[in-house]
């Protein structure tokens, strides 16, 4: 190889001082907030709006089985994305204010519905739908769980 091994004590990264790592590492509390308030304030209905539309074309995308787009198709792929966007924008509102296992409960619920609809519109069974919708429910929970366990108290406030 053409590389030398670097020397024990020897010189460090230039521009990389203790509390530069420090930082990094996030050991001095949160990451600044980059966006002002007005960006968040988009974002906040952007983002559910905007995967409300990818929710609803992947329902009427499921329903139709690759057949053809039909004004029946295309309402159910927007009162799919409607519904789906207003219970995203509800949860981001009044999930926070739950304790953490409410909290981590409401966002299982609402993946696992929302994942049991998509796959129902394949054509599966009612049996096999409600089982893969329980299978990602129960993975939905315990990573949310784990993440708000870690990292709010047990009123549910943020920790960090």
């Amino acid at each position: 190889m053409a590389q030398a091994a670097p020397a024990p004590g020897g010189m460090s990264r230039p521009g990389r001082t203790p509390e530069v790592e420090g930082r990094a590492a996030g050991a001095h509390g949160p990451a600044p907030d980059v966006f002002d308030a007005r960006t968040h304030a988009m974002a906040r209905i952007g983002v559910p709006v905007a995967l409300g539309l990818v929710y609803g074309y992947w329902v009427a995308a499921n329903n139709r089985s690759g057949g053809p787009i039909t004004g029946w198709n295309l309402l159910l792929g927007f009162v799919s994305a409607l519904v789906f966007a207003a219970l995203f924008m509800a949860l981001l509102t009044v999930a926070p204010r739950m304790r953490r296992e409410s909290h981590a409960l409401l966002w299982t619920a609402f993946t696992g519905c929302a994942f049991g609809f998509v796959y129902s519109q394949t054509g599966a069974t009612i049996l096999r739908s409600v089982l893969m919708a329980l299978a990602v429910a129960a993975v939905t929970f315990a990573v949310f769980f784990y993440r708000y366990y870690t990292r709010e108290d047990a009123f549910g406030r943020r920790t960090r």
